[in-house]
């Protein structure tokens, strides 16, 4: 059995950290899941949002950098993978120890980005279109009035947020990048291919039959290639000392 790895988690545009709950139960004992709620929502209900990219990272960088050094790797869906990419090289910046690995899915790599694409998604209608195109949110939601506007509130939000990133090239990360995407996603193969210049190591790309939310479409045999790719990667490290690899 590997060795012991905390999965912080980063949820997709729209969502809170309850979208990996179900993943404590279905993970190895040895990947601890923990979800990652960002400001104004779930339990951080109260707190208050930020409004960019930049500042949402740097904010996420600050309290992950609280923690205790301990092994972990970094997963995020969609604008969760963005995020990710981008908190990793805030904590490479800060002289703290790196993940194991950074898993992304149903993303196109940072240098592939079309900001424009969020802009003009600034009213209830474009938000309902989007939502029913990547065809990830259940049925009662749309019949349900008050969800579907705390729905909408936190997709605006969030697109908000993805229209304000700028693509930074940075070195690439001492760190092996897992890209996931679903067959069905409208994101081209290129565009995912991309990611393996930001990183340095051995990167893998996985595909899985489904469309933009195919993690929980195809939950087991997606969970099942995770804690895979999770497991070579503990193994491959298993010699060095977490703290250097920030200074990798």
């Amino acid at each position: 059995m590997p060795a012991p790895l905390t999965l912080f988690s980063l949820p997709c545009a729209g969502a809170s950290a309850a979208m990996y709950l179900r993943w404590r139960r279905r993970l190895p004992s040895w990947v601890r899941v923990q979800p990652i709620e960002l400001p104004g929502r779930g339990e951080r209900l109260h707190e208050t949002p930020e409004k960019t990219f930049d500042a949402l990272a740097a904010r996420l960088c600050d309290e992950l950098a609280m923690n205790p050094s301990q092994r972990y790797a970094l997963f995020g869906h969609s604008m969760g993978a963005l995020l990710a990419y981008r908190v990793a090289h805030c904590l490479r910046a800060r002289m703290r120890p790196l993940p194991v690995a950074l898993l992304v899915s149903a993303c196109a790599a940072p240098s592939q980005q079309d900001w424009k694409r969020y802009a003009d998604k600034d009213s209830d209608a474009s938000l309902i279109a989007e939502l029913r195109k990547q065809d990830g949110t259940p049925e009662e939601v749309f019949g349900n009035p008050e969800l579907l506007s705390m729905t909408l509130g936190l997709l605006g939000a969030d697109y908000r947020i993805c229209a304000s990133f700028r693509y930074q090239k940075f070195p690439p990360l001492p760190l092996p990048i897992h890209i996931f995407s679903g067959r069905a996603d409208e994101i081209d193969v290129s565009k995912l291919e991309a990611w393996r210049l930001e990183s340095a190591a051995n990167c893998s790309l996985d595909w899985f039959e489904g469309g933009h939310f195919f993690p929980r479409l195809h939950e087991e045999a997606f969970l099942s290639t995770l804690a895979q790719r999770l497991a070579g990667d503990a193994a491959q490290l298993s010699d060095v000392p977490h703290a250097a690899l920030a200074s990798s």
